[in-house]
């Protein structure tokens, strides 16, 4: 009755993904005039994929992306942006723009949230996703 259970070998491919989670800018954007006064709280979440997952073994920084650079070039970025930037859309193009072309990172996730400024909405914002998971 009882015979050997034939398994497939099976190519699963994985990700390691590297998160910053409620990373908080104040940010002059918006699309009012009374938006664009001073500068409001913007959330940003970002979800990175690792072009590879050797820091785990190694426990070397260079084999990673490393997320304080990634947080000090986004931030910078945003602060210092050559053009105003109005929408939340914009931002969260900018945002996967470095995290893909300066980090190396085949894949992003960004999320930008602003508070408060719909009457009855608490939140609102954009999550995007750029490039492929390997």
């Amino acid at each position: 009755m009882g015979g050997a259970v034939n398994i497939k070998a099976v190519d699963i491919k994985t990700m390691d993904i590297l998160f910053l989670r409620d990373f908080r800018l104040d940010l002059i954007i918006g699309i009012y005039e009374w938006e664009r006064k001073v500068p409001q709280p913007v959330r940003l979440d970002l979800e990175i994929g690792l072009p590879d997952s050797k820091a785990g073994g190694t426990d070397n920084v260079a084999d990673t992306i490393d997320y304080g650079a990634v947080a000090n070039r986004v931030k910078a970025y945003l602060h210092d942006a050559p053009q105003p930037i109005t929408l939340v859309e914009s931002v969260a193009e900018h945002v996967a723009a470095i995290v893909r072309n300066e980090f190396g990172a085949p894949w992003v996730k960004v999320s930008v949230t602003k508070f408060a400024i719909v009457p009855g909405i608490k939140e609102l914002g954009i999550t995007i996703e750029r490039g492929t998971r390997t």
